[in-house]
């Protein structure tokens, strides 16, 4: 008995979000984790197996699986307006990029790389913080800066950041104070 596939049109964000959540509990199961760090022994793309994992989800759905994964290609463009939805389909990427560096890097230097984007996001929080201390229009030149440095930056870490000594370098100094009693 042949089953019938969705093959046309574009998915519904139900089923984007039944496959992000899916793939996202598949991928932190001991056994599916076994399965790319395995391929990769293997010579295997990471990649290639995360990609057959949501071909594996796309078929549970009854979806065409290379029509499923060209509706993730178009995402961003169709649901732009969705902002759940695109943020839910960057945690997704997210994830699986998370899957295939733990595969790809071994234990060690994996808890390594998680240690650093742990310390650099809350090195960001912290930038955050202090960014909201300033007036919007501050704040709007400090991200443009912020912005123009992760454009010309060559993707290291560094570049995502600004310290309190840089962000005290955009904002132009107030000469009157802010609040001035009648």
């Amino acid at each position: 008995m042949t089953s019938v596939t969705q093959s046309t049109g574009m998915l519904t964000r139900e089923q984007l979000f039944h496959l992000f959540d899916r793939f996202i509990f598949l991928t932190s199961k001991p056994d599916v984790k076994k399965r790319v760090a395995e391929a990769v022994q293997d010579k295997q793309e990471a990649v290639a197996v995360t990609t057959a994992i949501q071909e594996e989800i796309f078929l549970e759905m009854g979806v065409d699986p290379r029509f499923g994964i060209s509706c993730l290609g178009k995402l961003s463009t169709v649901y732009e307006n969705d902002l759940d939805l695109v943020i839910q389909f960057y945690k997704f990427l997210s994830k699986e990029e998370v899957a295939c560096d733990e595969a790809e890097l071994g234990e060690e230097e994996f808890a390594e790389k998680m240690l650093n984007q742990q310390k650099l996001q809350e090195q960001q929080l912290e930038m955050l913080k202090y960014m909201r201390k300033f007036h919007l229009e501050d704040q709007s030149a400090i991200l443009e800066k912020l912005h123009q440095q992760i454009r010309n930056g060559t993707y290291e870490s560094g570049t995502s950041m600004l310290s309190a000594e840089q962000i005290d370098e955009i904002v132009p100094r107030k000469a009157s104070p802010q609040y001035t009693p009648r």
